[in-house]
């Protein structure tokens, strides 16, 4: 998996007791994965946590569950890092219609933008950016620094020296931030124009939305909350200034339309298979990360794909079979999960036949 680094508290991170439950009205049936939501609140600090999985190769079609108050099925939230998935799948459309290639240069899009400090644009590619092969440092990381435009984030970036020069992965916000600026440079729309018209519209994603510099949240939603670390108090952080994260992950959506979206994504219909391909491939980034998108492998054997998602007051994360048939997304209203083994034995009871998993409930 990933590591996904922080934006500043201050603004934008992306990075992530009632026991109460409801499900769909179509299935009563307790999902394996439900029965950590308890764990995810208790152990994992968080407020309140919810889940939707969707499994059309078997009669169990859809099944919302919550542990914890103030979060709803339908909530809006901030999606941080996901926003990776819609603005790759984005690029690699663009590749098919020949209107870029991935083999095209940072500096053939973007002139003299990346340079300086060990940094040259003229020696970076798009596949580079997809897959975090870049080197450049991540903006993100940068104590105190706050930057409201592409632009900035990128100078802020480039004034560090990259983090490795031999073509490894390591993750950068500022590798999707660049491909926002291509995005708009090739199209003359900005990247968030071009999500809409053709992955949001298409897939009629009725929740999903890209707010540039509106810092509320669409009705309906929830609250979210960033954990005081001196002395454990929550705070709001509902309210904030999405653009420091911009096209690196800025997305707000609902559990319905990214379980919508990665089905779509892996079944074919946003991407043809040439593409698809491209879009799943890790061998770039050494087995780590496709392009927006990573694997993990679960100890049945089973491999799933997906992103999470780390921002103020929020962390989410899907994941998905190959074909996108049995898909989850589960969510929690704060960016911090204290007990991360909890995300992968979450994983492995919804994605492992019954009695192979490692990680059991209780």
């Amino acid at each position: 998996m990933p590591s996904l680094r922080a934006l500043p508290a201050a603004l934008v991170v992306l990075t992530l007791f009632g026991l109460g439950t409801t499900s769909l009205p179509s299935e009563p049936h307790l999902t394996p994965a439900a029965a950590y939501l308890p764990r995810l609140v208790a152990e994992g600090g968080a407020p309140a946590a919810a889940l939707l999985t969707r499994d059309t190769s078997s009669v169990r079609r859809a099944t919302y569950r919550s542990t914890g108050p103030g979060i709803r099925s339908a909530d809006r939230f901030r999606a941080g890092s996901i926003t990776k998935s819609f603005l790759a799948t984005v690029v690699l459309q663009l590749a098919r219609e020949h209107r870029l290639q991935l083999s095209d240069t940072v500096d053939s899009h973007l002139p003299g933008l990346v340079r300086g400090h060990g940094n040259d644009g003229r020696h970076i590619t798009l596949r580079a950016l997809l897959t975090h092969t870049s080197g450049l440092y991540d903006y993100t990381a940068v104590p105190g620094t706050h930057p409201v435009s592409a632009i900035a984030a990128v100078h802020t970036a480039v004034a560090h020296r990259p983090t490795n020069t031999t073509g490894g992965y390591s993750y950068s916000n500022t590798n999707y931030v660049l491909l926002g600026l291509v995005v708009q440079r090739v199209t003359g729309h900005s990247y968030a124009a071009e999500i809409r018209c053709r992955i949001i519209k298409p897939l009629r994603l009725t929740g999903t939305s890209l707010p540039g510099a509106r810092t509320g949240l669409p009705a309906p939603h929830g609250h979210g909350y960033s954990r005081d670390p001196a002395d454990g108090s929550l705070n709001d952080v509902t309210v904030l200034d999405p653009r420091t994260a911009g096209a690196a992950g800025e997305l707000i959506s609902t559990l319905a339309d990214l379980n919508r979206f990665y089905a779509a994504l892996l079944g074919g219909r946003l991407l043809p298979p040439a593409q698809l391909s491209i879009l799943l491939n890790t061998v770039t980034a050494h087995g780590t990360y496709g392009m927006g998108i990573y694997p993990q492998k679960l100890s049945c054997g089973t491999t799933v794909w997906g992103h999470n998602g780390h921002i103020a007051g929020s962390y989410v994360r899907t994941a998905a079979t190959r074909d996108g048939r049995h898909i989850l997304t589960f969510r929690i209203n704060t960016d911090t999960l204290t007990e991360t083994a909890l995300e992968p034995a979450l994983l492995e009871a919804e994605f492992c036949p019954a009695g192979q998993n490692r990680h059991p409930a209780s």
